[in-house]
């Protein structure tokens, strides 16, 4: 059989997936492929998103067929170049050998996620490829968010270095104080688990009110910070979409949630209906509202950012927005005098996972350097 054979396959985004529906193709057989190039649309029960091409070639066989349900690493399609004939592409689609990644996939998720105590109570974290050399990337989601923020980013990044991403406290899987977070506490929080992981110094990446936190790291603790990423960042402006904010708390069902998502993202057929669920199971756990509103009261009193980041900070410093983000303007983004800016088009506020091929690309390079 031909070496010269490339299978296309069903990607695995994050630790909990295990199949996915390929909604439509967007190349034809026939095609020839580029690297990075959009083939494929894939919807999971998280999200869905445009598939780029890891490898190029001339795209020979399409093997799936959309609409249908295939787990991940299933054969999707065939490259190869012309010489390659069609019966030897026959014998490769009939005799592919799917990994059978069942057992990996429960050893993985089972040492991936992990609960610790902090001074305001338990919370959840991963801590992927903690053996890799170098330094950590350390991940830090955004108000209302959560670690699966950062589910098409996780894996390309702990390929070179550790990652750690971690759920705040009233987010996720975290505890919900009874009590008004503060900006500070949020702070304290991911300071002590680094702490508590004995990491002395990370790549530091956040998005949105994330991103906030992590530049209050690098002001206030500069010698655990090697960077700085600050993605559609809060604290770099005053303007914030407070109909977002606010139609996140008080939503209850999915007609309210749905159109509030939406506005994270430029495709808004990104929102599918499990990631509307799975926000909206999150929002009705005891507490989630109250604890949201207090800290949007700090944050973004009357709808407006409350807190700015220092515009001064003695580190290397990456900024990413996508340029039609719809919570926080894409103008902040060159509020920092000396950063290294990024303004990604066609992508919204979760640009991570819009663009995250970009994104990906952009923070390895930028942390290379560092």
């Amino acid at each position: 059989m031909s070496s010269k054979i490339v299978a296309l396959v069903m990607p695995k985004w994050g630790l909990s997936m295990k199949e996915g529906t390929l909604t439509e193709w967007h190349v034809n057989e026939g095609d020839t492929i580029e690297v990075g190039q959009i083939i494929m649309d894939v919807e999971t029960d998280k999200i869905a998103s445009e598939v780029e091409a890891p490898d190029p070639g001339l795209f020979r066989r399409k093997v799936a067929q959309e609409g249908d349900v295939y787990s991940v690493q299933a054969l999707l399609g065939v490259l190869a170049p012309e010489e390659v004939s069609e019966s030897e592409i026959d014998d490769y689609v009939a005799t592919f050998v799917q990994p059978d990644t069942n057992d990996e996939d429960a050893q993985e998720q089972a040492s991936a996620y992990a609960f610790t105590d902090t001074a305001i109570g338990k919370i959840r974290y991963t801590y992927l490829n903690q053996d890799a050399e170098g330094t950590p990337f350390m991940l830090i989601h955004g108000f209302g968010g959560d670690l699966d923020n950062w589910l098409f980013n996780i894996d390309a990044l702990s390929n070179v270095a550790p990652v750690i991403a971690l759920d705040l406290p009233a987010h996720g899987q975290s505890v919900i104080p009874n009590f008004a977070l503060t900006l500070a506490d949020l702070t304290q929080t991911v300071v002590d688990l680094l702490d508590r992981l004995n990491v002395p110094k990370a790549h530091w990446v956040g998005h949105s009110m994330g991103g906030f936190i992590c530049s209050e790291i690098a002001r206030q603790h500069p010698e655990k910070v090697q960077s700085l990423t600050m993605i559609a960042s809060a604290g770099l402006g005053k303007t914030i979409n407070g109909d977002y904010i606010q139609g996140f708390i008080d939503a209850n069902n999915r007609r309210e949630l749905k159109p509030v998502l939406q506005l994270l993202f430029a495709d808004s057929s990104l929102v599918t209906r499990s990631l509307v669920d799975d926000v909206l199971k999150y929002k009705r756990l005891d507490g989630v509202n109250t604890a949201l509103a207090y800290l949007a009261n700090e944050l973004f009193p009357s709808h407006i950012q409350q807190h700015a980041a220092s515009l001064s900070l003695p580190l290397p410093t990456l900024v990413i927005w996508g340029d039609k983000d719809a919570v926080i303007p894409a103008s902040d983004a060159n509020t920092l005098p000396d950063a290294e800016c990024h303004v990604l088009e066609n992508a919204g506020h979760m640009v991570q996972m819009e663009k995250a091929n970009e994104v990906n690309t952009i923070i390895l390079a930028h942390s290379a350097n560092q």
